[in-house]
């Protein structure tokens, strides 16, 4: 009869976490292909420092899943602790929606060889991120031209290497305007207005933000786009 009791009550505490787990909105599972043990977290920028809002311990698994509920599609990073073996990639963004996201990665390679599906969101942002990071390389390379020519003293091309500077950071900034206004029906467009060019001209700022469908300007990055346009103004007319 006891064992009976104990089965029934069992059986009942599952039914009722699973149905708490049905109830929410977002659902992450994954797996970390080789993994043996560690400390995933699961992380999201408040207040502009990057905390940790769940965690969960993989001793002898490499399945992972958290189920939570978020208002609008929001950017969040998995960090995994390797502990002494901590490396540069353990970091990994995911631009998270409602719905059930699946994140099949590499212990090895964690960041670089991460497959993150579910989410539109996230497939437009790392379409973003493929052309953006041609810019990012460009201005490393034209960085190191210009370190190199000041150390074996070449001042006359510096100036040529600082233009070349100047215009792959404009074409940076273009491509990420026309991306959010393309992209105005999804989250990641005031996302990438705020992470890569919040310090744009506030006119463009401004484009990006008129574009926005109600939706997506009543959301999380709608609004914090909203609000930074209307601190930079105010900051520009203070200092007129």
């Amino acid at each position: 009869m006891k064992n009976a009791v104990i089965a029934l009550f069992s059986v009942l505490l599952i039914t009722s976490c699973s149905k708490k787990e049905a109830d929410k909105n977002l659902h992450i599972t994954g797996n970390i292909k080789g993994l043996q043990e560690g400390k995933l977290y699961l992380q999201k920028i408040v207040d502009t420092n990057l905390v940790a809002i769940d965690s969960v311990i993989l001793d002898g698994k490499s399945t992972f899943e958290w189920h939570l509920d978020i208002e609008s599609p929001e950017m969040f990073y998995l960090f995994l602790d390797r502990g002494v073996t901590n490396s540069v990639d353990s970091n990994l963004p995911i631009f998270a929606e409602p719905g059930t996201i699946n994140i099949e990665t590499d212990l090895k390679r964690f960041f670089a060889d991460a497959k993150i599906t579910g989410s539109e969101n996230h497939k437009r942002y790392e379409d973003f991120k493929k052309v953006n990071t041609g810019f990012i390389n460009r201005n490393l390379e034209l960085s190191k031209e210009r370190f190199d020519a000041i150390r074996f003293n070449r001042p006359a091309d510096i100036p040529a290497i600082e233009e070349k500077i100047a215009n792959n950071l404009k074409r940076k900034y273009l491509y990420a305007i026309n991306f959010a206004i393309t992209n105005k029906d999804f989250d990641v467009a005031p996302f990438i207005a705020l992470s890569e060019i919040s310090n744009a001209n506030v006119k463009y700022l401004d484009t990006i933000n008129n574009s926005l469908p109600e939706k997506i300007a009543k959301a999380k990055y709608g609004k914090l786009l909203s609000k930074h346009i209307e601190d930079t103004k105010k900051l520009e007319a203070n200092n007129q």
